[in-house]
């Protein structure tokens, strides 16, 4: 696929797809790592003497029906403070003036607002694909979505490239993959191990050692034959974890903290084989031997927390574990909205050394999916 480097930018019209479907409360933006990661592919084209046109979904409104809880215009507001200039909203793709007046960076409102967006809209795609001289799609965290903004418009469009981020993504994501590196850990936490059967299963063929968390190690443990009382399991995969089981790389916790309800109503550590019937494990300890893997690896990729850290007296095994992965030497990479908030929350992001910003295209490309975004930039 084309980068930004094989193309001639200067003076041209780009319209970039980023993801900047940051984390809100109200009109407060939580959190700007995906809003920071999209500066490297902005910024090169300023460099150059473009005007941009930035896209972009929030949250989950309904096609057609704009609201203004999910505009664009905080996202707005917060990079026109970042770039230091003026940066405008813009409502109506259909204005021929779009690049000749006005700032140089602006933002089309709120993508998931046009119709035809979800459903990968021919016409909605080939509007978007010619708006500008050069569509450029950075925006991994949505390439597994085949939708108008993420697959039509890259196909229709006059000429397209990859951002900076999206190479960045898949050059550090194919590290992993390759498996170049030994001992390679992967940890897999979460509440469901159907969620990401995929990316267990692949995971478990190439990495040395495979550290599970939350539900996922809960349905392993009542696998291998431990009572975890009224945690949250899945009863339809203890038959597969079963069989994951029996290659022997999955690593089960030995301790555990369990209570008798989410809120931590008598909180208690134990032992895995003490955990009673009217107990649910809510958080795990590392043991020395996960501990000895993680200073070991050479190779380490995290997707998911151990328990519920976002409660305090739960948080303990996934602090440990951020910790360790921070003091390690070896190349790590975490990705999913959970476990960003959770390195966010216990240690310094640089310490971890690359953070995606996908979560569902994210565990695709790391079950060995093609996706759709990245599938059309090669074709095109």
């Amino acid at each position: 696929m084309k980068s930004l480097a094989d193309i001639n930018l200067i003076d041209k019209n780009l319209v970039i797809r980023v993801d900047m479907n940051v984390p809100m409360i109200g009109k407060q933006i939580k959190d700007l790592s995906r809003i920071k990661a999209c500066l490297p592919t902005i910024n090169f084209a300023l460099e150059n003497g473009c005007r941009i046109l930035l896209i972009s979904h929030l949250g989950r409104p309904s096609e057609g029906e704009p609201t203004d809880e999910h505009s664009l215009r905080p996202i707005c507001n917060c990079l026109s403070d970042i770039l230091n200039e003026k940066v405008e909203l813009v409502q109506d793709i259909s204005n021929k003036e779009i690049f000749t007046t006005g700032s140089r960076v602006k933002v089309l409102e709120n993508i998931r607002f046009f119709v035809g967006e979800k459903s990968n809209s021919l016409e909605l795609g080939k509007t978007l694909g010619t708006l500008g001289d050069i569509y450029v799609f950075d925006a991994f965290g949505t390439s597994h979505r085949e939708q108008a903004s993420t697959h039509s418009a890259i196909l229709q469009s006059k000429e397209c490239c990859a951002g900076l981020l999206l190479e960045k993504e898949i050059k550090s994501l194919n590290k992993s993959l390759n498996n170049a590196l030994s001992p390679y850990l992967a940890i897999i936490g979460g509440a469901k191990v159907s969620s990401k059967l995929g990316l267990i299963n692949n995971l478990n063929d190439k990495a040395d050692h495979v550290i599970v968390g939350g539900g996922i190690a809960n349905t392993f443990l009542k696998a291998a034959g431990f009572e975890i009382g009224k945690s949250l399991f899945e009863d339809s995969m203890l038959e597969i974890a079963t069989e994951i089981l029996s290659k022997e790389k999955i690593l089960l916790p030995s301790t555990v903290v369990v209570s008798q309800t989410f809120e931590g109503e008598q909180v208690l550590i134990k032992r895995v084989e003490e955990v009673s019937s009217t107990e649910m494990i809510l958080d795990q300890r590392l043991t020395n031997e996960m501990k000895e893997v993680i200073r070991r690896s050479k190779l380490i990729l995290w997707n998911g927390p151990l328990g519920v850290f976002e409660n305090s007296l739960f948080c303990e095994g996934t602090r440990d574990l951020a910790s360790k992965i921070a003091l390690s030497k070896g190349f790590s990479i975490a990705g999913g909205g959970e476990t960003l908030s959770a390195i966010n929350t216990f240690i310094n992001k640089d310490d971890v050394s690359y953070c995606s910003t996908g979560g569902g295209a994210f565990l695709e490309f790391m079950e060995g999916k093609k996706l759709p975004s990245i599938e059309a930039l090669e074709r095109k």
